[in-house]
């Protein structure tokens, strides 16, 4: 049975595919394996004298432990550490305690199973319960390393009895990204107590002896089976259509960036299978335009996970009627009734956006608003530009000036003039403008010059100022 059980748990963890969970992966990390680090933080507190079910709390966890070690021994990527805490000081009363009765027993090293196994026979319950001051400590026990998955599991039988905040410590562990999230293994604890553990990190309750080896499996199981993941992106259909679009995962806790990847459908036309630790809670953010984010994301380890967001889009393009001598012609886009940018986008290319309506400011001369312009699902929207025509604005000397558009009998700004040049050629949009133009020599306001001129599609016209 122990064969079967050594060989089952090895075959899982050559098979694990997870990728570092606390930096962004590369493809040279991808190629290299990732060193699995597992901490155990063991309670060798007085209650462990206690008696259940087949004798005491200590030899049965003892016992458990020392089976897990040995389908252990031989597993590559993984190091093992022990931590215990309240087996070296006796407990005397409650204000006689101590509450930094902690040690690493053994530090990480790939023999970790073999010494953790010695360091175990050693350990007798004696004091108190310091829980946060023991996952404090821990931090240190982690030593610099850059592709590593940091996990602690914690085995006890109690409460906090020092003060101490586990559940704060815990955070701070992880939003440091010193570890993932922490397991915990509550022994024959009641009922009323499993929420103080549960902000700790994943909970299991062994209530009994056979609970207690199945609930050590199952963590094993957990920190290291391969977990795999699917991100449907939504159509307006209700139907995982779209892609092609870059997913960034945040873990929650540190807010570091931890896998950037770009959305694909595999062969079989279904959105590709991607290997997330499942150990760390994320906050996805899909760079679609605009971009769509999905908090709180908890995968279950060992099982193929699908994460659901809606990210319906259409297609917009802008287009100039005929032949035109604008380059580079942009356009400033924003949700509708929005005042924000949201983007600019070059004329003449499709942009995909999500479904919604948009406003636009086409930068033409003078510029062009186009208000609610619908994107449909897996919809071109295209928004035609008038043809501009050309201004060609000539005058005998160098000069300030300005060019508006006339609007009734409103002038509205469009182009200053170049004060350096004697003529300049402008593509306007059709429409009624005024030039007003002082030459540089004349100091009296009196020698302005002021011309009316009309702008057809696709014409052009000269503008004499003398």
């Amino acid at each position: 049975m122990m064969f079967r059980l050594r060989k089952h748990i090895l075959s899982i963890l050559l098979g694990t595919g997870l990728l570092l969970g606390f930096s962004t992966p590369t493809l040279a990390q991808e190629k290299s394996a990732v060193q699995n680090r597992i901490l155990f933080v063991f309670d060798g507190s007085q209650s462990m004298f206690g008696h259940w079910e087949s004798g005491m709390k200590i030899d049965i966890a003892k016992h458990m432990l020392n089976e897990l070690l040995d389908s252990l021994k031989n597993v590559e990527n993984l190091d093992l550490a022990f931590r215990a805490y309240g087996h070296q000081s006796p407990y005397i009363s409650g204000s006689q305690r101590d509450c930094k009765d902690t040690k690493l027993e053994v530090p990480f090293n790939s023999d970790g199973a073999w010494e953790i196994k010695k360091a175990l026979e050693k350990i007798q319950p004696k004091g108190t319960t310091p829980i946060a001051y023991s996952l404090e400590q821990s931090a240190k026990d982690f030593t610099p390393c850059v592709n590593c998955r940091n996990m602690i599991i914690l085995i006890t039988d109690g409460i906090e009895e020092c003060y101490g905040d586990p559940c704060a410590v815990s955070m701070a562990l992880q939003s440091k990204g010193i570890v993932l999230k922490p397991f915990v293994i509550g022994i024959g604890l009641d009922l009323e107590l499993v929420d103080r553990f549960k902000c700790i990190g994943t909970y299991f309750n062994a209530n009994t002896e056979r609970s207690l080896k199945d609930v050590l499996n199952v963590v094993i199981s957990q920190a290291l089976n391969p977990t795999s993941v699917q991100v449907n992106l939504i159509d307006s259909n209700g139907e995982p259509t779209e892609t092609d679009v870059n997913m960034t995962f945040y873990d929650l806790n540190s807010g570091k960036m931890t896998y950037n990847l770009i959305h694909t459908m595999n062969h079989r036309g279904l959105p590709d299978t991607l290997s997330i630790d499942p150990l760390a809670s994320y906050r996805m953010k899909v760079h679609t335009v605009p971009s769509v984010q999905k908090d709180s994301i908890e995968l279950i380890p060992g099982i193929h996970n699908i994460i659901a967001v809606d990210a319906p889009q259409g297609d917009l393009i802008m287009k100039v009627q005929g032949k035109h001598d604008y380059e580079n012609l942009q356009a400033i886009v924003r949700q509708g009734g929005e005042m924000s940018t949201l983007t600019t986008q070059k004329v003449g290319r499709k942009q995909r956006y999500l479904v919604g309506t948009y406003d636009l400011e086409v930068l033409t001369l003078p510029r062009m608003y186009v208000s609610g312009v619908n994107v449909a699902q897996s919809h071109t929207t295209t928004v035609e530009i008038p043809q501009p025509g050309m201004a060609h604005i000539m005058r005998k000397s160098k000069g300030v000036g300005d060019v508006f558009v006339k609007d009734g009998n409103t002038l509205n700004w469009v182009y200053s003039l170049d004060p350096e040049l004697t003529s300049e050629s402008i593509p306007l949009q059709p429409g009624n403008y005024k030039v007003v133009f002082r030459p540089t020599g004349s100091k009296r306001s009196f020698y302005t010059i002021e011309q009316d001129f009309t702008i057809f599609s696709g014409k052009s016209q000269l503008v004499e100022l003398r």
